[in-house]
């Protein structure tokens, strides 16, 4: 669904990412692995079309992104920003209600389906009561979960999250990375970026590590997260613990 090839990052002459070949496929959540400062986010944001890459190409669907307009983009891939700083004087129905705007013909109202949609998203992410709440009285997790609500009214069949995690709990995270794989099993296609090996392990189909040479490593899950892997992606080393339900997962050890 969304391909790039040969695709390279470079900021002030240093080379971030260079030859970034993958294909993200209908079904499947890739998670991105990287130390801070490697390029997890400005790799989002060429893949969504914001910065124009150094070299390369990326397809959407078989399309240059380069032969897109904007709104024809956000019909199809959504992304979410890492911090969502919006502090518009709206509520939260109001701005869950903004993801419906790639669909809406100009200075169209939202119509019943529009609002079931938002609904749909604000129960799905635990905001059951907060239709008529100000942005500005909540809490940056409430925050977060508002931006991830309005992410899915958009209904992208693309999704590209920016740790999509951040400032939530761990009820909280744990609720919305199965939300994105039951979209994911929908027929979606999902690239986010985590700094948590165990979260990506246990709900990631790939994962792709980000190297700050430039480097980089793509493969399944299992695979590739490995602790010698993560040890020289993050400097440190990690070690494997089997959980009580079986499953495994990599911690810094």
């Amino acid at each position: 669904m969304l391909k790039c090839e040969q695709l390279s990052i470079t900021v002030a002459g240093r080379t971030l990412v260079r030859e970034l070949s993958l294909e993200l496929r209908s079904g499947e959540i890739l998670c991105m692995l990287g130390p801070n400062g490697v390029g997890k986010t400005l790799t989002l944001h060429t893949l969504a079309g914001l910065l124009p890459p150094a070299g390369g190409v990326v397809m959407l669907n078989g399309v240059d992104l380069c032969g897109l307009r904007r709104r024809q983009l956000a019909q199809r891939l959504g992304l979410l920003l890492q911090d969502d700083a919006e502090r518009f004087p709206a509520t939260v129905s109001d701005t869950v209600l903004m993801g419906r705007h790639p669909h809406m013909a100009a200075l169209a109202s939202a119509s019943a389906s529009d609002h079931a949609l938002a609904d749909q998203a604000m129960t799905a992410m635990d905001l059951d009561g907060f239709a008529r709440r100000s942005l500005a009285t909540l809490s940056g997790g409430e925050r977060r979960r508002v931006a991830i609500a309005r992410l899915l009214t958009q209904d992208p069949s693309v999704f590209l999250l920016d740790e999509p995690v951040n400032h939530l709990d761990p009820r909280h995270q744990v609720a919305t990375l199965r939300i994105f794989r039951e979209r994911a099993d929908d027929g979606a296609a999902v690239l986010m970026s985590l700094h948590d090996p165990a979260l990506a392990m246990r709900h990631a189909d790939r994962a792709l590590l980000l190297f700050a040479d430039g480097s980089w490593q793509l493969g399944r899950t299992s695979t590739v997260l490995t602790a010698e892997n993560l040890e020289r992606l993050f400097g440190i080393p990690h070690q494997l613990f089997d959980g009580a339900d079986g499953a495994s997962v990599l911690l810094p050890g």
